[in-house]
């Protein structure tokens, strides 16, 4: 130390500071000390040493020693103002002792008895820590500006100071008497050891390496100072976690302090060229923030079941999910920083943004909670799909790894369920805690199920901000997607549960809700406009073509409007080329039978009729043209009949073709009602037989045509079907008859105007003496016409029926209701008393209890199975006649989603028959590609085509020198032959050689 007089001075006082024994003198020694000036670096580093020896470690049992060491702090914080360039460690280990004791001090403190003199002792003892408080934050501050060289024994002393000072800090959050001011200290302290870190990491080389053979290796001061660097901001995050984590869990009342800490580990974190990240944890602190989002999820719920949910507020309910948002957002900036470190807990990350969204799904249950729903769409679910992006997208992340996640999310469900028990458990207490049920092994896999679901329609509307990687392995999983919808989980969910959505316009932001089946179709779309010029779209115009004829009609629905929103949106060429390889399919099945739905003739009918409908309006004009414009093909009146029954929209195309379209069907439809032997053995194609007819009740069924048939040859015609019917015994007529009878029957349902006349009434007696007959009740083919019976029993209620029993009109129709309404299968039940209420509507009738039998299937009861009073079949035709009228907005009541659960169940194990007997279900893509490209003939036929067109030339010459020799004959009848033969064959080769040439 210097000898100077300030020197001289600085070492009385310390001697006479050691020799003293009263607290009171060494107190006034230590105020005279905090007068003294001592510029010199000597005598600071002597001070500073004084002091450490001077703070003894024990504790006080009074106040003596605390107001001791304030005096201590006081005098090393007034020198730290000077330079202390050469005695940075000692201060930093005053530090370091002064809050080892202060933990030891709180310890006893919070363990004593709270009388008057105790009282204070803590509150000097507060004060205490207070100073402490402002000395580290004065110190990292100093540090800062002597930003030198970090070497070891600096890093070591920093460190161990950082430690026990936010360990202290730490122990003080348990401390309920401590004032505000004592945290926003706290909080200083914690921005200026962050500040600190900081400027270390700035003064780093980070691209500096360790010298190998044949290099220049740099200066080993500099790779030791990095070193140290780490060591410092590692720590320091570290403990920041610790803070955070106990700031958190104390209730929101160190707001401030969770801040900075969650702040600070977010800025170190991004220092270093990933140096420091890759020596920290980076998974443990982002399980922990995904930890603590849970455990405040947890606690919205709680206080949401606590309070009456009608008078839950939306800001209310915003308050209680912020904290949630606070800890998704700095997973997220650490994630999108050091994403493959958060690879490692990509499966704990992804569950947490499942849980919110199965939050978000349980919450749209429940009609009292609408602000809490409304409020958690607006905070928390775009910061939770953001957290799930930011892995997923992120460029540092290999292919192969974004694959794994996605084939874990959206694959097998009973790996996912298993691996991720333990983090589901964790999770399902706050909707136990909401709704008041108790989760099970179904539940969890439900809910997960859900949450996977509406995951994937998030991702997909997402799509825009998703790399091209991304929306490649998304591609690959629309085939999951398919499978769920199958899944009676989300079969039952998808048409009930409303997604709610953000709109935002210019001025403001409005919530919006749409069914679950719209919003995924409408991501859908997102997804197909954003991929269609990058390497997905393959991927999904195979997905598109093989699903095409998807077994299940929900996955067949979606895959339909997906074609239809393409062809709107598509150019002409790509239009036209995938329409004509549909009637191309359209031709290759025209052989089949129209009647079975299910046949691939009837389902191509049916996609082309929804494009034709839902698509561009060139599609139906292109349709008919090409299909219909020659009828150059074998069955092109199946396919017409098809399209017709799937309802080809006639009235789409233009009118020049609309009016001949039409004309041509209604002119088919009377020529063969007057064909005297149609009702004859002498048809030979049962398959083809009635075309006209089933043309004419499909047309009628689709409002597509209008047929005024003034001379009453559809009712003519009926009656004489139905006289056939029951006169004939040749089998082949019996079942021609039947066919065309349920047709015909269609078609009067549809011409009211046919119910006044006065032919009507034979009808109705023929029908009676048809269905009513005992040759009726052993006739089991003649129910397949009952469904267009009750169809045309509706139309009664335009007949004038007397209400007397000596009408034998009105018998007939009391029998026949009475027959059609004891029908006990529920299609049958149904179709019988949708009739009978139109007909209770409509009908000028007064005396309707004639038409109902007392058997009828709706007047039993369903669970016992006994008969039940007229009163009883009344209620369930209100409850029927209710349904139908009803208003078309679902609600999620328990009663509709178990109805739809057991729906989903029945269409998915047929779904699953299907495919037992036709094990490849979907459209082959190679086929469909290939459907509408020329193929050429072999080599072989075209020569021998060649050599038939030379064999027909010389035969020709032989035939006219042939005839110039007859000339002076008669030619004969094997001339004649011959020659009609010859000409045969000219057309036949001349027909085979045009194919030869376009093939």
């Amino acid at each position: 130390m210097d000898c100077s007089s300030s020197g001289e001075e600085l070492k009385a006082i310390l001697d006479a500071l050691v020799s003293a024994e009263v607290v009171e003198n060494r107190v006034q020694l230590f105020q005279e000390l905090e007068k003294l000036e001592v510029n010199e670096k000597t005598a600071a580093k002597y001070l500073v040493d004084k002091l450490i020896v001077l703070w003894e470690d024990f504790t006080c049992l009074d106040t003596s020693q605390c107001r001791l060491n304030k005096s201590i702090l006081s005098v090393a914080a007034k020198y730290l103002q000077s330079d202390i360039s050469g005695c940075l460690v000692q201060f930093i280990a005053l530090g370091a002792k002064a809050s080892v004791w202060c933990r030891k001090h709180l310890k006893m403190t919070l363990m004593s008895s709270e009388d008057s003199e105790e009282e204070e002792h803590s509150t000097l003892f507060y004060q205490l820590i207070s100073d402490l408080l402002n000395y580290a934050t004065a110190s990292f501050t100093v540090l800062a500006r002597y930003a030198v060289s970090v070497d070891k024994e600096l890093a070591i002393s920093l460190q161990n100071f950082i430690s026990e000072h936010f360990a202290l800090i730490e122990d003080t959050c348990e401390v309920k008497t401590l004032g505000p001011g004592v945290f926003k200290e706290a909080q200083s302290t914690l921005s200026a050891a962050t500040r600190l870190c900081i400027v270390y990491c700035d003064g780093v080389k980070w691209d500096i390496c360790e010298g190998k053979e044949g290099e220049i290796a740099i200066d080993n001061k500099e790779i030791e100072s990095r070193d140290n660097v780490i060591l410092i901001a590692k720590c320091t995050i570290e403990k920041l976690c610790e803070l955070g984590t106990v700031a958190a869990n104390n209730g929101g009342g160190l707001v401030g302090l969770l801040n900075v800490s969650w702040k600070g580990v977010v800025s170190l974190l991004q220092y270093g060229k990933a140096g420091i990240a890759s020596k920290v944890n980076v998974k443990e602190i982002i399980l922990k923030l995904i930890s603590l989002a849970s455990d405040s999820l947890e606690s919205a719920a709680e206080t949401f079941s606590s309070l009456e949910k009608e008078k839950i507020s939306v800001a209310e309910a915003r308050r209680n999910f912020l904290p949630v948002k606070f800890y998704l957002i700095n997973a997220v900036r650490i994630i999108s920083q050091n994403p493959t470190s958060a690879l490692l807990a990509y499966k704990e990350i992804v569950l947490c943004v499942i849980m919110i969204l199965v939050f978000r799904i349980s919450l749209s249950m429940v009609e009292d909670l609408t602000s809490v729903r409304v409020a958690l769409v607006e905070i928390l679910e775009p910061t939770s799909i953001h957290l799930f992006n930011s892995l997923v997208n992120s460029a540092q992340v290999k292919v192969e790894s974004k694959f794994q996640i996605l084939d874990w999310l959206f694959g097998e469900e009973s790996i996912m369920c298993s691996e991720a028990e333990g983090i589901i458990n964790g999770n399902l207490f706050l909707l136990d805690t909401l709704f008041s049920v108790k989760s099970d092994a179904t539940r969890k896999e439900t809910m997960l199920t859900l949450g996977r679901f509406a995951l994937f329609i998030n991702l997909l509307s997402c799509a825009p901000d998703l790399e091209g990687d991304v929306q490649l392995g998304i591609a690959r999983k629309l085939g999951w997607l398919l499978d769920m919808l199958m899944e009676e989980r989300i079969y039952c969910s998808i048409f009930v549960l409303h997604i709610p959505t953000l709109y935002v316009s210019f001025q403001d932001q409005e919530m919006t809700y749409q069914p679950m089946f719209c919003a995924l179709l409408h991501s859908l779309k997102i997804f197909m406009v954003v991929v269609s010029s990058t390497p997905a779209w393959i991927v999904l115009e195979s997905f598109l073509v093989e699903n095409l004829f998807h077994p299940h009609f929900l996955c067949c629905d979606v895959i339909t409007e997906l074609w239809c929103f393409l062809l709107r949106h598509a150019e002409p060429d790509m239009l036209k080329d995938v329409i004509d390889k549909q009637c191309m399919l359209l031709k290759l099945a025209s052989g089949e039978s129209v009647r079975f739905p299910e046949r691939s003739l009837r389902k191509t009918a049916r996609f082309v009729c929804r494009l034709a409908t839902l698509g561009p309006k060139c599609v139906a004009d292109q349709v008919y043209s090409t299909m219909f414009t020659d009828m150059d093909y074998e069955h092109s009146a199946n396919v017409l009949i098809a399209l017709l029954m799937e309802g080809f929209p006639l009235n789409s195309l233009t009118e020049s073709i609309r009016n001949t379209a039409k004309k041509r069907i209604i002119a088919q439809y009377y020529d063969f009602l007057e064909n005297d032997e149609c009702l004859s053995s002498s048809v030979t194609d049962p398959e083809t037989y009635g075309a006209p007819v089933l043309a004419m009740c499909a047309t009628l069924e689709f409002r597509e045509i209008s047929l005024s048939d003034t001379d009453m040859r559809t009712l003519k015609f009926l009656v004489a079907v139905i006289q056939k019917y029951r006169t004939t015994e040749e089998a082949r007529i019996r079942d021609n008859c039947r066919k065309i009878l349920g047709e015909l029957l269609g078609i009067i349902s549809h011409m009211k105007h046919l119910y006044s006349v006065d032919e009507m009434e034979q009808a109705i007696l023929e029908l009676q003496n048809l269905f009513i007959s005992k040759a009726a009740t052993s006739d089991a083919q003649l129910s397949t016409c009952k469904p267009s019976l009750a169809h045309f029993m509706a139309g009664l209620a335009h007949v004038d029926l007397p209400d007397s029993r000596e009408s034998a009109k009105s018998c007939a129709a009391w029998e026949l209701y009475h027959m059609l309404l004891r029908e006990r299968h529920w299609a049958f039940v149904h179709l019988a008393i949708t009739a009978f209420g139109y007909f209770a509507a409509n009908t000028s009738c007064n005396e309707l209890w004639r038409f109902l039998p007392q058997d009828a299937a709706l007047a039993f009861d369903l669970e016992t199975g006994k008969e039940a009073d007229e009163d009883g079949f009344m209620s369930e035709l209100k409850t029927v006649l209710e349904k139908d009228t009803a208003s078309p907005s679902v609600h999620a009541t328990p009663e509709l989603v178990a109805q739809l659960f057991k729906e989903g169940q029945i269409l998915k194990e047929n779904v699953r028959n299907k495919q037992k007997h036709d094990p490849h279900p979907r459209m082959d893509i190679e086929a469909i590609r290939q459907c509408g490209k020329k193929r050429k003939f072999p080599d072989q036929i075209c020569r021998g085509v060649e050599v038939l067109q030379n064999g027909l030339k010389i035969m020709g010459d032989g035939l006219s020198e042939w005839q110039q020799q007859q000339q002076r004959h008669e030619s004969s009848e094997v001339e004649q032959t011959f020659f009609t033969h010859f000409s045969r064959l000219e057309d036949a080769i001349a027909h085979l050689a045009s194919l030869a040439e376009t093939g």
